[in-house]
């Protein structure tokens, strides 16, 4: 099959869809891969780690989409990408439809076969391709959360941890799933005072198990959110309905009834945020203000570490690859329900439920050809 990797245009997004690595071992499978020029540079991967690998190098992204039937990307294609594709191309990236109706009208006009990383399940019901991406921005969460406490930065001038006769500052942060988890994992550790909001008592319990005295639990209810958010010095938003728009779980009025100088870290924004006073943000101007209070909403946060997360994610991915390449993608999809769940715009149709239930748009089902 022939693989292209065009290099992405979102700004500040210094990632790429394969590494080196994964070229040789789809090369080594009897594909060819195109990457575009300087896919790999900003996570340290230049042309000639490519061509070594047995990649050929095309001088445009047009080069690119024009000669290739899979398209291999991280973020979802913007408007100039969405023209190039064509009926018959298999694209495999993240899409976040639910927040975008303009991305998917657009997929649906290309005729192509458009595959999400973060609808993919695997048999467990967990999401092996938004995993790593989860744990980064959960981590990051907290890293950029402190910054913007910072007072030159906007915040209230609170020290996370806080020291010897100063209390740390007090941090919730809502849902505890694997984002929620790391952002925990993080926040515990800078010694603030963490409480993690989940409508899950089951996962309740295996947080409390998990860190026991140090991170405090609390069941999710909208008046439990209401007092620890109105209390709170940083508020980390990790909540994930899979495929569908995140439910907003902090109003405006609750936002002008914080603290002036809190932080809002919206690790849900690609999905349309669960706070909401939030819009989508860049790594350009990450922050902005609303009632005094800062927020943080960046729609590809793990950008900012792009060789942790190029790494971690093609990790993840690679195993996709080799089989949409190997099998095809028809087949593929049918011999693994959890890889058919990716599937969300097919020749036309939006073939995704939750999408097409938010977006207000028609949903036909995919019936998978028999492996």
């Amino acid at each position: 099959m022939r693989i292209g990797v065009p290099k992405e245009i979102k700004v500040h997004e210094y990632r790429v869809g394969l590494t080196p690595a994964g070229v040789r071992e789809l090369v080594c499978a009897g594909h060819s891969v195109s990457i575009q020029t300087q896919a790999g540079v900003g996570v340290g991967f230049d042309d000639a780690a490519y061509v070594a690998a047995g990649a050929s190098i095309a001088a445009t992204a047009a080069d690119v989409f024009k000669d290739a039937e899979l398209i291999v990307k991280v973020k979802e294609p913007q408007p100039a990408e969405c023209k190039m594709l064509s009926r018959g191309q298999v694209l495999f990236t993240y899409l976040h439809l639910a927040a975008d109706r303009e991305q998917t009208l657009a997929l649906a006009e290309s005729g192509a076969t458009c595959i999400a990383y973060e609808t993919v399940t695997a048999a467990d019901g967990s999401l092996p391709l938004l995993t790593p991406m989860s744990e980064v921005a959960g981590r990051m969460s907290v890293q950029v959360g402190a910054t913007a406490l910072q007072k030159a930065n906007g915040g209230s001038g609170v020290l996370l941890g806080g020291v010897p006769g100063v209390a740390p500052a007090r941090v919730v942060i809502l849902g505890g799933g694997v984002s929620g988890t790391h952002a925990a994992e993080m926040a515990v550790g800078l010694r603030a005072d963490v409480t993690v909001v989940e409508r899950s008592t089951r996962r309740l319990r295996e947080l409390q198990a998990m860190f026991g005295n140090q991170l405090k639990t609390a069941y999710s209810t909208a008046l439990t959110i209401e007092q620890l958010v109105l209390d709170a010095d940083l508020v980390i938003g990790a909540v994930l309905v899979a495929g569908a728009a995140a439910p907003r779980l902090v109003s405006a009025d609750m936002v002008k009834r914080m603290r002036p100088g809190s932080v809002m870290v919206d690790i849900a924004i690609d999905q349309g945020g669960c706070f909401e006073t939030s819009r989508p943000t860049t790594h350009a101007e990450p922050t902005y203000v609303v009632d005094h209070i800062v927020h943080y909403c960046v729609t590809n946060m793990p950008g900012a570490v792009a060789r942790t997360s190029t790494l971690a994610l093609t990790n993840a991915t690679l195993p996709y690859v080799r089989a949409l390449a190997d099998l095809g993608w028809e087949k593929a999809l049918a011999r693994d329900p959890g890889f058919a769940r990716g599937l969300n715009v097919h020749a036309g149709d939006i073939t995704y439920s939750a999408v097409a239930e938010d977006l207000g748009l028609k949903f036909k089902a995919y019936v998978p050809a028999h492996a």
